[in-house]
C-alpha cells in the first residue's frame, strides 16, 4: 500500500574486498532487511546492489549463493548423517577436506566422540544436536563452500557462554581472508569490526569504528550503556 514504510531508507555503503564490517542498531532498524536483499530473498524497490560493480539483478541466483556464505542464529539441518549435512557445502569434497573444515569450526573432536563419528544421524532439523552443536556444523558448511563473502547474522545469539565462545573461535577462522558483514543485537561482537554502520529506523544514522562512535555519545553509545556492556578497546 501507498502508506506501507520502507524497511531501508536512502541506504549506501560500499564493502571493500577482505573488510569485515558489522551492522547494528535497535530492533526494527532494519539491519536483517541489508542480509535479505544481498541473497536476493527480495529486490529493492529502488537502487542497486553490485557486488565487484556487477548488480546481483545480473547475477544467476545459484551463483550469487555461492559467492555468499550465510550464518544465521536458526541452523537448518536436513535428517541424515553429520557427514551429509556437510557435505552440502561442497558436494564434491573429500573426507579430508570435511574433516579438515570441522577442525576449523572446533566440531571435529565432537563428532569423532560420537559412537557413529561422521556418520552419525542427526534427526529432523538436527533435533539430536544442541544449539552450539548445530552451529559448529554450519560454519563447517559455510567454510566448505569456499564463498568470499560471508554474511553472519546474528550467528552467536542464544547460546550459553561456553558454546559462543566455541562458536565465535569457529567464525574467526571462517572469516579469514573474506568480506564479512556480521548483523549483530550483541555489541560485543562487532568491537573489532574494521568499521560499524549503526542502522535506526531503517535508515544509516552513524559508521565509524568502535572507540569513534563511542566518542560521538550518539545511537551507538546508547546501545552500548543499555546493553550495560564494558568493552575493552585495545586500539
Amino acid at each position: 500500500s501507498p502508506d506501507k514504510k520502507p524497511a531501508v531508507i536512502d541506504l549506501s555503503f560500499e564493502v571493500k574486498e577482505g573488510e569485515k564490517v558489522a551492522i547494528v542498531g535497535p530492533s526494527g532498524a532494519g539491519k536483517t532487511t541489508i542480509s535479505s536483499l544481498l541473497l536476493r530473498f527480495f529486490d529493492p524497490d529502488e537502487g542497486a546492489i553490485s557486488i565487484g560493480g556487477v548488480d546481483i539483478r545480473d547475477i544467476p541466483l545459484s551463483e550469487l549463493r555461492r559467492r555468499i556464505a550465510y550464518v544465521s542464529q536458526h541452523t537448518y539441518l536436513f535428517h541424515g548423517t553429520i557427514e551429509e549435512n556437510l557435505r552440502i557445502g561442497c558436494p564434491g569434497a573429500s573426507f579430508e577436506e570435511i574433516r579438515e573444515a570441522a577442525r576449523q569450526a572446533n566440531i571435529h573432536t565432537f563428532i569423532e566422540e560420537l559412537p557413529e563419528g561422521y556418520a552419525t544421524q542427526v534427526g529432523e532439523r538436527g533435533a539430536r544436536l544442541s544449539g552450539g552443536e548445530r552451529q559448529r556444523i554450519a560454519i563447517a558448511r559455510a567454510i566448505l563452500t569456499g564463498a568470499p563473502i560471508l554474511i553472519l547474522d546474528e550467528a552467536t545469539s542464544n547460546l550459553d557462554s561456553r558454546n559462543e565462545e566455541m562458536v565465535r573461535e569457529a567464525l574467526e577462522h571462517l572469516a579469514r581472508g573474506r568480506t564479512t558483514i556480521v548483523i549483530a543485537h550483541r555489541l560485543s561482537s562487532v568491537v573489532r569490526a574494521d568499521r560499524i554502520f549503526v542502522m535506526d529506523q531503517g535508515r544509516l544514522v552513524e559508521s565509524g569504528r568502535h572507540h569513534e562512535l563511542l566518542r560521538q555519545d550518539g545511537v551507538y553509545a546508547q546501545l552500548v550503556r543499555a546493553q550495560q556492556e564494558v568493552i575493552a578497546w585495545a586500539p
